[in-house]
Order: C-alpha cells, then sequence, then structure tokens
C-alpha cells in the first residue's frame, strides 16, 4: 500500500503539471511551469498596447485607455494614443498599476480579450520589445536576453523569462550557460526569496560556470535536510556532478543506494541519473550508470521505475538481475510485475522471451493487453550508446 501512495503521488504531481501547462516534446529537464510565454501570446494577437485605463464607464460598459507604448501595432489603431475599449474594467484606486492589453480585430473594430495588471513602474514595455527583437534569434541568443530578467523585481516579467528557459531544451542553453556569471546565480541559490521551483534551474547553469567554490555551495545545499525537501534537487545534483564529476557521481549513486532516504530524494536522483544519461554521458560513462542503478532493482517502491529507464535505454544488460525479481519482495507488487513484462516484451534476449511464454501460459490476455500497450506507445526508444567500449546490449 505504501509503494501504491508513492507512485500515485508522483503520478499525480506529473498530471497536475500536464494539467496546468502544455509543455513542449522538449524542455528543460529542471524546469516546471512550461507553457505560452508573453512573446507567444503577443504573436497570436492582433494588437497587443500597454498603458493606462481611465473613464471606465459602467452604464456604456466602455473604458479609456492612455497607450504608453504599442507593444505589436494594428492599422486599426490609426496612430491614435488612446483608444475606447468596449469592455468596463475598473481603473486601480490609485496610479501603481498599468495594463498589458491583448486585442483581436474583428469586423474592423478593436476586442480587447485580455489584460495584465502590472506595476507602473515596472519593464514590461521594455521587456516585451526587446523579447520580439529576439524571438527569431538562435536560442542561446534569445536565452542570454531572458536571462538578464530572471531577478527582475516584477513577478509577471520574471516569471516569463524562468517560462522561456522552461520551454527551452537543455541543448538550447547548454552552451550559453558556459558563459554566464556563477556568482550572480550563486547569489540567486543563497537568496531566501528565490522560488523553489527555480533551484533546478539555477543549479544545472552553475554546474556549466561555476568554479571550486560553487561546487561546495551545491553539495552543502545537498547535504542540507531542509533543502533536501525541496524541489530542485535533481539540478544541484546534475549541477554538482557536472563540476566534480567523480565526487558528484559518488554522491548521487550514495543517494540512490539508501533506500533510508525518503522516495522523492531518491526519486530527485533517479531524475539527476536520467539527465546524465541522456546527455552527458561524457560525465559518467552508461555502462558505469547502468550498474549504479541497478540497486534501485532491490528498492520495492523504485523498482519499477528504474526497470521502465531500462527498457527505454535498450539495457538488455540488466535482463538476468530484472529477471531474477521473480521470486522477490518488490516482484509481488503488480506495478513491478507489469514493468517487468513490458521490458521482457522489449528485450530480445532467449531469457526474456522464456519469460514471456511463461507469462502468456498463465495470462494470455494480460501478456496481449501489454503488448498492446507497447505497440501504440509514442515515446521513441533512445537508441544504444554510440561508445563501442561500453555496450549494454552484450
Amino acid at each position: 500500500m505504501l509503494v501504491l501512495l508513492r507512485r500515485c503521488l508522483v503520478l499525480s504531481l506529473a498530471a497536475l503539471t500536464g494539467a496546468l501547462t502544455t509543455a513542449p516534446a522538449a524542455a528543460c529537464p529542471f524546469c516546471s511551469m512550461q507553457g505560452q510565454t508573453l512573446t507567444g501570446e503577443v504573436a497570436q494577437a492582433s494588437m497587443v498596447l500597454f498603458g493606462s485605463l481611465t473613464n471606465a464607464n459602467a452604464t456604456e460598459q466602455t473604458t479609456d485607455l492612455v497607450i504608453d507604448a504599442v507593444i505589436k501595432d494594428n492599422p486599426e489603431r490609426a496612430g491614435r494614443t488612446t483608444l475606447t475599449l468596449p469592455r468596463y474594467v475598473e481603473p486601480p484606486r490609485d496610479a501603481k498599476y498599468k495594463y498589458l492589453v491583448f486585442c483581436d480585430i474583428f469586423q474592423k473594430k478593436i476586442d480587447p480579450y485580455r489584460g495584465l495588471a502590472v506595476k507602473s513602474d515596472c519593464d514590461m514595455g521594455v521587456y516585451l520589445k526587446g523579447a520580439l527583437a529576439v524571438k527569431d534569434e538562435k536560442p542561446e541568443k534569445r536565452l542570454r536576453f531572458f536571462f538578464d530578467y530572471l531577478d527582475n523585481a516584477d513577478i509577471e516579467i520574471s516569471n516569463d523569462a524562468y517560462k522561456e528557459f522552461a520551454n527551452a531544451d537543455y541543448r538550447d542553453y547548454r552552451v550559453l550557460a558556459k558563459s554566464l556569471p556563477p556568482d550572480r546565480i550563486a547569489g540567486w541559490l543563497k537568496g531566501s526569496n528565490t522560488p523553489n521551483f527555480r533551484i533546478g534551474l539555477y543549479a544545472s547553469m552553475l554546474g556549466h560556470c561555476g568554479k571550486a567554490e560553487h561546487a561546495r555551495l551545491l553539495r552543502s545545499m545537498l547535504e542540507d535536510p531542509e533543502k533536501q525537501t525541496n524541489s530542485g534537487v535533481d539540478g544541484i545534483l546534475a549541477g554538482y556532478t557536472m563540476l566534480e564529476p567523480r565526487e558528484g557521481w559518488q554522491f548521487l549513486r550514495g543517494l540512490l543506494r539508501d533506500n533510508s532516504k525518503e522516495f522523492m530524494l531518491r526519486y530527485a536522483g533517479l531524475r539527476a541519473a536520467r539527465f546524465l544519461w541522456d546527455y552527458r554521458p561524457d560525465l559518467v560513462e552508461h555502462k558505469e550508470m547502468a550498474e549504479g542503478l541497478a540497486c534501485l532493482l532491490d528498492q520495492n517502491d523504485m523498482a519499477d521505475l528504474v526497470i521502465e529507464d531500462f527498457r527505454k535505454w535498450q539495457c538488455w544488460s540488466m535482463s538476468n538481475r530484472i529477471l531474477a525479481l521473480k521470486g522477490k519482495p518488490a516482484y509481488e507488487t503488480p506495478i513491478v510485475r507489469r514493468a517487468v513484462l513490458r521490458f521482457a516484451l522489449s528485450c530480445p534476449t532467449p531469457a526474456c522471451a522464456a519469460y514471456v511464454a511463461e507469462q502468456r501460459r498463465k495470462d494470455e490476455q494480460a501478456v496481449a493487453e501489454v503488448e498492446e500497450l507497447l505497440k501504440s506507445e509514442k515515446e521513441p526508444i533512445s537508441p544504444p550508446p554510440s561508445n563501442p567500449s561500453t555496450p549494454l546490449n552484450k
């Protein structure tokens, strides 16, 4: 029951993320909050204006917008600096707020469909104009622009800049990260006001541009019991391993082995290992990584997760260890047995074929259902490692 509850927690978090945002196929491995950015919204709008609301008329259902900046123009504006919008919006009682107004044009009439309130002294106009100026540039140039707004005082701007990184693939910011200012990033990691959901991204950035003192900072964060319960541990582990490959991998491997650690902490370790496997085999070879992850096969609450990883990575060298789970406590969990079957159905070894035949004799329908799911699986299987000195499928 405990394993099931923990698994449900992981699946619920993944479902919640998917419900709140629509992430691109490739996105930052250490970020949450993917989804539509302000730059994307501007691109979809017919016109975007920034200014102050005044003369709100509840009877006429109109409000005047005094334009301070034109983010995206349209001929229907006709050069006007004040527009009467066909919406009643009660203006703020003071001058602390202005509005970013997104408009459609319908039958040659301006139709405002979204207004975003921001502080009047914020950099929204400058930010969006700058974002539009680099929208067609190479990813590293675009993201360098957004990096400078990650700590902007306005939360809408800061979160939007973060979202640009969240939507980006690691490859998009890997080269850029090498030239970022490490002390500035370290300051963010030390700061008490930095949101937990940003820690993973910042730590992974520091892993590229940091020095010995920054490796010590990341190590201290990993050893801090309070920070172990926060999100972003996977990014800290990855960043530390990038700065100190041997020490980082030893720390990560020790974390994975210790089944007395909380599930979510070990799961963060598995996510860090997945990142290293997919993106940084130069730090830890695949063969060594697979051996390190094999310890999870003996952990009832982690076995199915790593079995599925081995299947996706085509680590057929793990087949005997996975099949040996039969008769062990972890195998008593249905989700683990299903993971073993999925692996065996994908693995070309005779032992796996014999296991599938045995399961088919016991429950042919159950095997057929798993086979059907595997056929419909859209996720591509990663190719085996290109380094011939460390094959995993022999």
